[in-house]
């Protein structure tokens, strides 16, 4: 992974939209937890499991 540079980070206050994935709930919501302790979030959002498909995904 490369990192990322200042000029790529968001410089003022706005919407960012994250879809997280994971391989079970309880990962899904354990990231939601830590995401919420650094920063202004939207709130625990309902964990999705698409059939067929390993994990589990969450759009915070």
């Amino acid at each position: 992974m490369e990192p990322i540079s200042s000029t790529e980070c968001v410089g003022e206050p706005g919407l960012v939209v994250l879809d997280i994935a994971a391989a079970d709930e309880a990962t899904a919501v354990a990231v939601q937890a830590e995401l919420e302790r650094w920063w202004a979030t939207s709130g625990t959002a309902p964990v999705r499991r698409v059939p067929g498909r390993p994990g589990v995904t969450v759009r915070v």
